[in-house]
């Protein structure tokens, strides 16, 4: 199974890899390890995004910068309101990447 790396870019996968660091420098972990718990965490964020999340958003705001390159999308939004059926937030600046999840299964 093919997975994206963008997701260690969130909070939760940047201190994954920042305590993964931290084990490898101390001598607690191999850098092989490591580098499997990465690949692991990636196919359990992607498994867990499209099994267990049911909720849809939709997005309005000032359009600012987009961008297509290597087939992800990037969008950066100004005054951007998320609505879902329970609450609706503002934001002031948002940053989405999106991938074509059809490239995972090639």
């Amino acid at each position: 199974m093919a997975t994206f790396e963008l997701y260690r870019r969130s909070t939760i996968g940047m201190c994954l890899t920042e305590t993964l660091d931290e084990m490898v420098s101390n001598g607690t972990l191999s850098p092989e390890l490591a580098i499997q718990v990465l690949v692991q965490f990636d196919k359990s964020m992607t498994e867990a995004l499209e099994s267990q999340v049911k909720s849809k958003v939709s997005i309005k705001g000032h359009l600012h910068t987009y961008r297509f390159c290597d087939n992800v999308w990037t969008f950066i939004l100004q005054d951007a309101t998320f609505k879902n059926e329970e609450c609706q937030e503002l934001v002031k600046s948002v940053k989405i990447v999106a991938c074509d999840s059809k490239l995972l299964t090639q």
